[in-house]
Formats: C-alpha cells, structure tokens, sequence
C-alpha cells in the first residue's frame, strides 16, 4: 500500500502549516519525515491519518481518497500522535481491548492481545493502571495501539520519544521487521535513529518540501555525498574546496583527504576529472555512508 501527497497546502487562519507539498512512499518503504519543531510534520501526519482535511491538494492512502474514502483509510493505517493520547486510568489489557473493540476486532481478541505485548515488550507492565507506567512504557502502549488491528500503513510520530537505549534498540528493530512488509513513516529528531532505520528521508522546513532521496549507499541520488580520495601526491585542500559541487574537504591521512559535497552530483566523476586537470593520479575513491545530520542543517536553516 502507497501514500501518495498531491499540492497538499493546510492554512490555519493566516499561518500556513504546509505549502504545496507532494511525495510518495512506496509499500515496503520506511520514510523517515523530518524537520525542526514547528516545520509541519505533524500536521501532514494528521492528514495522512483522516484526523484533519487539507486546505488544498490531494492525498490518497492505497488508491483511497482520505476525504472521499475515509473510513477505508482508517483501517489500513495505525497512527501514533505525537502527545500519544491515553487512558490512564484503564489498564494495559484493558486499554487493548478497548482498541480492539473500536476496530471491531472480536475473533481471536484475546491472542492479538497478548502478540501486541509481546511485540512491543509490555510484558512485565500488562498488568499496570497505564498511568502508572513510565513514560517510556506509555510509549509502547501507544504503539501497540497503532499496531493492534494489523495496518498495512504504519504513521509514527515520534515514536522512541521517552524510550531509554535498550528500548530504543528494540523499537528500532521493530520498526525495521515491521517495514519488510508495510508502509512505515516516522518522525523523529534523533539522526542517528533515522539513519539506522530508513531506507529514505524526507526533510520540510516552514511547510515545504526542501528534500527528499535516500538514506545512504552510493547512487547518486542520495542525500549528499561524502567521498574519501587518495591522490599519489600531496593537493592544495583550498583548491578542492573551491569546486563548485564541493563543500568542504578534510585530510584524513597522509594524501587521503574526505570531500564532502553540496549538490548531488556524483563526486566521484568531479574529482577524477579535476585530478585529470591537475595531473594528479587518484589511488582510491570511495563513497561514504551519508551524513544526514549535515544535511538536516544545510536545508533547514
């Protein structure tokens, strides 16, 4: 099942939240949908999610228009707001199966119950009034919520929010297993998160798109590129960095140097060919995994 966001602008009074946005996230795919606080995020997830309608544009969940097929959209996704709203004063148990209830869930409730708490590790906790769980444990009874009744699409606003390093490594996990077969998007401010997970960033800042490729590797589409050189002499680092698809150059070791660059053109053709120039020979050229904190940065201030 796909997202596809089509010109989505959303106006609340005289702010505009989003401003002409559109991407697809393809079945299979986990997205990671960034930008600061204040950017949009959330309220495109609420659209996504049939909670709010947008001002303009379209958006279809699985072929379905979230406005003209809402309730079918309903079904296929699993939503977890941001303020991850709870029933404290219901228990863990108790709180499942009144999710199950609301998505009409009645064959086998009990065993989609107890699976949910074992995926999300609440074992120990399941027994617990939820307003006396840690807020870590609150966490994951939000996304046992999102997951109780199967969704195809998966829509997680900051969803490792409170989790202490042991949860977030198996949360992480998670979400990875969970994206072999389903539409995963997430939030979150946490890059190294991001790059663990997804195979795919999309960056807003002040209501627009200002990014959208992939996560690492060494296609030339992805976010930015990061390339470790070996020339057979020593270079002018000032020279290198004054390549216009180049932003900044490191020296690694002796004649290895790191160049970094600005724009996705491939690096590695830029370099060789400036080093053909120059009449130096390169030894190695090597793409590096890409630094999407560098780039969060660079689209959003």
């Amino acid at each position: 099942m796909s997202i596809k966001v089509e010109g989505v602008t959303k106006v609340y009074g005289s702010q505009k939240a989003l401003d002409n946005v559109s991407f697809e996230v393809k079945r299979g795919e986990v997205v990671g949908f960034l930008g600061p606080n204040g950017a949009g995020k959330s309220t495109m997830m609420k659209i996504i999610s049939c909670f709010i309608p947008p001002t303009l544009g379209k958006v279809t969940v699985g072929g379905f228009d979230i406005i003209e097929d809402s309730m079918k959209v309903r079904k296929m996704v699993g939503y977890l707001p941001e303020s991850n709203p709870l029933y404290y004063d219901m228990y863990v148990k108790e709180y499942l199966d009144f999710v199950c209830g609301l998505y009409g869930i009645n064959d086998n409730r009990k065993a989609r119950i107890d699976e949910m708490i074992l995926t999300t590790g609440l074992g120990r906790e399941q027994h617990k009034q939820i307003g006396q769980l840690s807020k870590g444990y609150k966490q994951r009874v939000g996304i046992a919520q999102a997951l109780i009744h199967d969704p195809e699409i998966l829509i997680l606003d900051e969803p490792t929010s409170g989790l202490d390093p042991n949860q977030l490594v198996d949360i992480r996990e998670l979400i990875r297993t969970l994206g072999k077969d389903k539409t995963v998007m997430f939030s979150s401010h946490i890059m190294q998160e991001v790059e663990a997970v997804c195979d795919r960033v999309i960056i807003i800042d002040k209501g627009k798109l200002v990014k959208d490729g992939l996560v690492k590797g060494d296609k030339t589409d992805a976010l930015v590129q990061s390339v470790l050189v070996e020339f057979d002499s020593k270079v002018s680092s000032d020279e290198l960095t004054n390549i216009t698809e180049i932003s900044r150059v490191e020296l690694v070791s002796e004649n290895l140097y790191r160049v970094i660059g600005n724009s996705d053109k491939d690096l590695r053709k830029t370099v060789s060919e400036w080093a053909r120039e120059k009449g130096c020979l390169v030894l190695t050229l090597k793409v590096e995994n890409q630094n999407l904190e560098e780039v969060f940065r660079k689209h959003t201030t």
